[in-house]
């Protein structure tokens, strides 16, 4: 008679049952614990990283504004110099003075200036430029001869220079600002080191002449230009230059 032995364990004795887990412990009861912690462990590491994306999201904001308005800084102060050359052309060339030298929209300073002895032109102005990238609409204000937002933007300089205005080297760009702001000396709030904060003049919305322009964004910048700290109130004009 024969008998069938079955194996035994080779250290304990024991009856080896291979379809078994050892100790009756469930593999698939194992298996659902561990994806269990590996998702809690997941969404852990999510929550994390959403709060420092939370936390650095201000920061990013504010530099991409700071990026911005250099650009617009930029843009303004090449648009100033476009208005500067294209008086001294006309100053010089047509014996032009005020408001007739001035440029009275964006596309004359785009057209730019006639070279001497030639029938081209200079060009004084890039197309970029003469676009406001805080605005979405990309125009500028033009900043006219005489009016309010003007006298305050002197007065912002004088203030910021510690009440004395920067002399002007350029005899056409004096003659100018004598022209362009005749109302200073009866503004200026001698002694005060804070710039007005006056609101957007509405004269600056009509057509004609212009000595500068400024953006239409009327939120508080991230940078300082001559002190100040609203885009609105920013003016590039080729005034109060050396």
């Amino acid at each position: 008679m024969n008998l069938r032995m079955e194996p035994h364990h080779k250290i304990c004795g024991l009856p080896s049952h291979s379809s078994r887990t050892p100790f009756g412990v469930d593999s698939s009861s194992e298996s659902r614990s561990d994806g269990g912690y590996t998702l809690v462990a997941l969404l852990a590491v999510m929550t994390l990283l959403a709060l420092f994306a939370m936390a650095a999201a201000p920061s990013i904001q504010q530099q991409a504004q700071r990026e911005r308005e250099k650009e617009s800084i930029f843009r303004g102060e090449q648009v100033a110099e476009a208005i500067r050359a294209y008086y001294r052309n006309r100053a010089s060339t047509l014996r032009l003075a005020g408001d007739q030298a001035l440029p009275s929209s964006m596309d004359q300073l785009l057209e730019g200036i006639p070279i001497p002895g030639g029938s081209k032109t200079r060009q004084i102005l890039r197309a970029s430029a003469a676009r406001d990238p805080l605005m979405a609409s990309g125009e500028w204000r033009f900043i006219h001869p005489r009016s309010q937002s003007l006298i305050d933007f002197q007065r912002s300089v004088i203030a910021y220079a510690g009440n004395l205005l920067p002399p002007s080297r350029d005899p056409q760009m004096l003659q100018l600002q004598q022209f362009a702001v005749p109302q200073i000396a009866s503004v200026l709030n001698i002694g005060s080191t804070d710039a007005p904060r006056s609101e957007t003049d509405s004269s600056d919305d009509s057509s004609g002449p212009f000595v500068g322009v400024a953006s239409r964004n009327k939120n508080n910048a991230v940078l300082y230009y001559y002190g100040i700290d609203r885009h609105d109130l920013w003016i590039f004009t080729p005034l109060f230059r050396n």
